[in-house]
C-alpha cells in the first residue's frame, strides 16, 4: 500500500494543471493581456473562415458527380480536416488564458489531442495527395486505379494515425512522472514526443519534396522524346507543375517552419529556449496552412471554380439547385493533363488534326 502511495505521489497524478505550469514557470494570468486579445482577435475570425471555405469544397465535391474520384475524395477528407482544425482552434481560443486555470487535466489533455489530432490528419492528407499526383501522372493517367474501397481505407488510416497521436500524450507520453522532461509549450507534455512529433512533421515534408521533385523531372525527361508541338505543351504543363509544386511546398514552409522550430527548440532546451513566448503566434500561422489548403487545392482548378460560383449563387437566389454535371473543363483541369498524354503518344496523329482545324477554319473564312 506504502508503494502504491509513494508512485502516485512521484507521478503527481494527482496535481492540478496549474500545479505543472508553475514547474516549467509559465504563467497562467489572473487578467487577460495585450497578446491574448490579439491571439482572440486574429484567431476567431480566421478559424472562421477555415470552416467556411472548407466547407465549400466538401459541398462543390459531394454536389458536382465530375469530382467522385479518388484525388478528389482525398481533397475532400483533407478539407475536413482542416475543417476540424478551425473548430479545434476555436475550441482551444475559448479555454486559453486565464480560462486555463479552471481546466481539468482531462480537460486540458483534450484540448491539446484536438490539436493534435487536426493538425496531423491535414499533414497526412497532403502526403496522401502527393502520393497520389505522383501516381497519375508517372503513369500519365486522368485518374488514380484506386478503388473506393482502398480510398476508403486510406482515409481512415489517415484519421487513425491523427488520433494515434492526439491520444499518445494523454495515454502515456507525457511527464507527469518526470517533471524535468516537461515541456514549457505543452506543460504536461513530454518534451521528446515533441521532438519526435516535429521530426516526424520535417520527414512528411522531405518525402513530399522528393515526390514532387520526381514528378518535375520525369515531365520534364518525357518532354525532350516528343515532338516540338507536343513539347510545347509539355513546357506549359511543366511550368503550371512548379507553380503548384511552389505553392504547396511554400505553404507548407511558411506555416510548419516556425512551429516546428519552437518545439525543436522547446524539446531540445526546455526552459532555457524560452519558446513559450512564441507558441500561440506560431500556432495561428500554422492554422493559416488549413486555409491556404482549399486554395492551393481547389481554387486553382477550373471545375471546381465554377461549382464554388454554382453553389454561392445558388444561396444568393434561395433556389433548389440541381447537381451539377455538366461544366465546361478548362486548361487546368484534370482532362487537359490528359489531352496533352494523348498529344505526347502520338504526336503526329495530332499535328494532323491541328492543321486540318487550321484548313477548315481558313476554309470557313
Amino acid at each position: 500500500m506504502a508503494i502504491d502511495n509513494n508512485t502516485s505521489n512521484s507521478c503527481y497524478g494527482d496535481q492540478s494543471v496549474t500545479f505543472f505550469y508553475q514547474q516549467v514557470n509559465k504563467t497562467i494570468g489572473g487578467s487577460w493581456t495585450t497578446r491574448d486579445y490579439l491571439v482572440i482577435g486574429l484567431g476567431l475570425p480566421l478559424s472562421a473562415i477555415v470552416v467556411l471555405a472548407n466547407l465549400l469544397v466538401m459541398a462543390a465535391i459531394l454536389m458536382n458527380r465530375r469530382f467522385h474520384f479518388p484525388i478528389y475524395y482525398l481533397l475532400g477528407n483533407m478539407a475536413a480536416a482542416d475543417l476540424f482544425a478551425g473548430l479545434a482552434y476555436t475550441n482551444l481560443i475559448f479555454n486559453t488564458g486565464p480560462w486555463t486555470a479552471t481546466l481539468t487535466k482531462k480537460q486540458w489533455y483534450i484540448r491539446g489531442a484536438l490539436i493534435d489530432i487536426s493538425l496531423t490528419a491535414s499533414v497526412a492528407n497532403l502526403l496522401a495527395v502527393a502520393v497520389e499526383r505522383h501516381q497519375t501522372i508517372i503513369t500519365m493517367q486522368l485518374h488514380s486505379t484506386m478503388t473506393k474501397r482502398r480510398v476508403v481505407l486510406l482515409i481512415i488510416s489517415i484519421w487513425a494515425i491523427g488520433i494515434l497521436m492526439g491520444l499518445v500524450p494523454s495515454l502515456f507520453w507525457n511527464c507527469e512522472c518526470d517533471l524535468a522532461d516537461c515541456s514549457t509549450v505543452a506543460p504536461l507534455y513530454s518534451r521528446r514526443f515533441l521532438i519526435f512529433w516535429a521530426l516526424l512533421n520535417l520527414l512528411t515534408f522531405f518525402i513530399m519534396l522528393g515526390m514532387y521533385s520526381h514528378i518535375f523531372f520525369h515531365v520534364k525527361r518525357q518532354s525532350r522524346h516528343t515532338s516540338q508541338h507536343a513539347s510545347e505543351a509539355r513546357q506549359q504543363t511543366v511550368i503550371n507543375l512548379m507553380k503548384t509544386i511552389s505553392m504547396v511546398l511554400g505553404a507548407f514552409v511558411i506555416c510548419w517552419t516556425p512551429g516546428l522550430i519552437v518545439l525543436l527548440l522547446d524539446g531540445l532546451q526546455g526552459k532555457e529556449g524560452n519558446a513559450n513566448k512564441y507558441e500561440k503566434y506560431c500556432l495561428v500561422i500554422a492554422e493559416c496552412n488549413s486555409l491556404v489548403n482549399p486554395i492551393i487545392y481547389s481554387l486553382r482548378d477550373a471545375e471546381m471554380r465554377k461549382t464554388f460560383k454554382w453553389i454561392l449563387c445558388c444561396l444568393c437566389r434561395h433556389e433548389g439547385c440541381q447537381p451539377r454535371e455538366t461544366l465546361t473543363t478548362e486548361m487546368d483541369s484534370p482532362l487537359k493533363e490528359k489531352i496533352l498524354s494523348y498529344k505526347s503518344e502520338d504526336p503526329v496523329l495530332w499535328k494532323n488534326l491541328d492543321r486540318d482545324c487550321k484548313d477548315d477554319k481558313g476554309t470557313d473564312s
